[in-house]
């Protein structure tokens, strides 16, 4: 199974339990204090919600949501002082990975509301989901790889709805560099789920990654000189962190462990790589959190270095952003009371190097 994007919050809350808690004086200090303060929730009123990201401004947020009456996540907008979300999508087929462009005028998103068959792909979701209440049983989630996915972005102003990407096949996981010129995405328009690069109008494409299994998540660091991902090459399934030149060189694993390392992020300013992971060493379902590296960067690797566990919420905790300034940290978890998966942000505090 691949697990991409928002998608992993989605297996976690199906299948997320929560374990008796133990008496007060029994229950261990948490850790989060050192990094988190502030912490709130900042979503509300949709089935489920994650995967956000900071306009540039740091005041909005843009992600996606299951919708009360839709099956499919679409992607809205919201500001963080208060107020009702936005939808910027079409309102139909599967959306994610929505980014702000570095001047805040436009929404970049991934979309298959062109498949030809939309009403039937909608139908046979919701006779899915109908026909899983009356059972009672869990689907185990999948992503699907819908082959209809292209990526648009939308003009805030005018609302018009430009299509970057028309190859077969699924294209989505963009993020633009810090200057807006470049967009790193993925796609399986050869079979095979890679690393591709491209102007911000869709032109001058250029392939990444050519490793057989699915590589994505990326996200170009601050000076441009290189994209962070995740990919399941050693393991279908076990992601480890990833990083590659923009000019397809000097590629290098950050992780290599027995578990799930995904959504990487950079922080703007220091060099810092954040991401959620979970140990799978041992028999049963390990809980997600976030990690920081600290790491040194040459002129042709990324060395990985020290790391700290942010997080250790009996919670899910993932895809975590920073926000355009770097003191804000925006994470999606199961941390609600009726353990649906939304949007948290707090102030964050780096650990004191040792």
């Amino acid at each position: 199974m691949r697990w991409i994007c928002g998608s992993l919050v989605l297996i976690l809350v199906t299948s997320f339990c929560c374990a008796d808690e133990p008496a007060a004086s029994d229950t261990p200090t948490s850790i989060e204090g050192k990094y988190l303060s502030g912490v709130r929730q900042v979503t509300s009123g949709m089935v489920k919600a994650g995967e956000g990201y900071f306009s540039p401004d740091g005041e909005t947020i843009v992600y996606q949501a299951v919708p009360l009456q839709y099956p499919f996540y679409q992607i809205y907008t919201q500001p963080l002082s208060g107020g009702e979300p936005t939808l910027i999508s079409t309102g139909r087929g599967r959306t994610t990975c929505a980014y702000f462009t570095p001047d805040g005028k436009q929404i970049l998103f991934a979309s298959s509301h062109l498949d030809p068959n939309m009403t039937e792909t909608e139908q046979a979701e919701i006779a899915q989901q109908e026909a899983d209440r009356k059972s009672g049983k869990r689907r185990r989630y999948s992503w699907d790889f819908d082959p209809f996915t292209d990526i648009f972005v939308k003009d805030l102003k005018s609302g018009e709805l430009t299509q970057l990407t028309t190859e077969k096949g699924y294209d989505a996981e963009g993020a633009y560099n810090k200057e807006g010129a470049k967009i790193a995405f993925c796609s399986d328009r050869d079979g095979d789920p890679d690393l591709y690069i491209m102007d911000a109008d869709g032109s001058n494409l250029k392939q990444l990654t050519d490793a057989k299994g699915y590589d994505g998540g990326p996200f170009i660091s601050p000076n441009g000189k290189w994209v962070v991902f995740r990919s399941d090459r050693d393991k279908e399934g076990y992601l480890q962190i990833y990083v590659i030149g923009v000019d397809g060189k000097h590629e290098t694993a950050l992780t290599a462990n027995d578990g799930v390392n995904w959504a990487p992020y950079w922080h703007p300013t220091k060099p810092y790589i954040i991401w959620a992971g979970a140990d799978h060493s041992q028999p049963g379902r390990p809980n997600y959190d976030l990690w920081l590296m600290k790491y040194e960067e040459t002129d042709d690797a990324i060395k990985p270095g020290k790391i700290w566990r942010i997080t250790d919420s009996p919670a899910a905790d993932v895809l975590p952003v920073f926000s355009p300034d770097g003191k804000k940290l925006m994470w999606t978890s199961t941390r609600t009371d009726d353990h649906s998966s939304q949007l948290y942000i707090a102030d964050f505090q780096f650990p004191e190097d040792e």
